[in-house]
């Protein structure tokens, strides 16, 4: 495989390591969190948690994803690019 495509990986994990990093600390904890300085305990509830809070979730989710496909990509780059 080309060396790009590692350099385009590793490039994809810092990003997403930073975003999965803030996303994290915006959750609201039992102390009521970052999320809460940010208009997150004003928006109305639904089904007992709030609407942003629900789609913080979901951009959570999603950048987990990302970033386990690039360490598995990049695990199995490195496995291929340097003979055993």
């Amino acid at each position: 495989m080309p060396t790009w495509f590692a350099y385009t990986l590793i490039v994809l994990l810092t990003i997403t390591s930073i975003l999965l990093t803030m996303l994290i600390l915006l959750h609201r904890g039992k102390g009521g969190g970052m999320s809460s300085m940010f208009g997150g305990g004003v928006s109305s509830s639904l089904a007992g948690s709030s609407v942003a809070e629900k789609n913080l979730d979901r951009y959570t989710v999603l950048v987990g994803i990302v970033w386990f496909a690039c360490i598995i990509g990049l695990g199995l780059w490195l496995k291929l690019a340097v003979p055993a």
